[in-house]
């Protein structure tokens, strides 16, 4: 059970983990509403992104799903 239930879902918890440590300034993201953007700048909880029209939203760090380049490179 441990290994087929627990283990993936904090494998995962884990990677998400990191990953948000990692972000840097100009890497695109999907948050997890479904906001694409570019990130403008980062503070200790919260990430300035740029959004179609030029239009700025600070958001939680914890909000953002994934990189949005990684994602794209694999619908091609």
């Amino acid at each position: 059970f441990y290994f087929f239930m627990i283990r993936p879902q904090m494998k995962k918890t884990k990677e998400q983990k990191k990953f948000r440590e990692n972000l840097q300034k100009g890497q695109k993201i999907v948050t997890i509403g479904g906001i694409h953007g570019k990130i403008i700048e980062l503070q200790e909880t919260t990430a300035i992104i740029e959004v179609e029209g030029q239009n700025r939203l600070k958001i939680e760090k914890s909000a953002i799903a994934l990189d949005n380049s990684s994602q794209l490179q694999e619908n091609k």
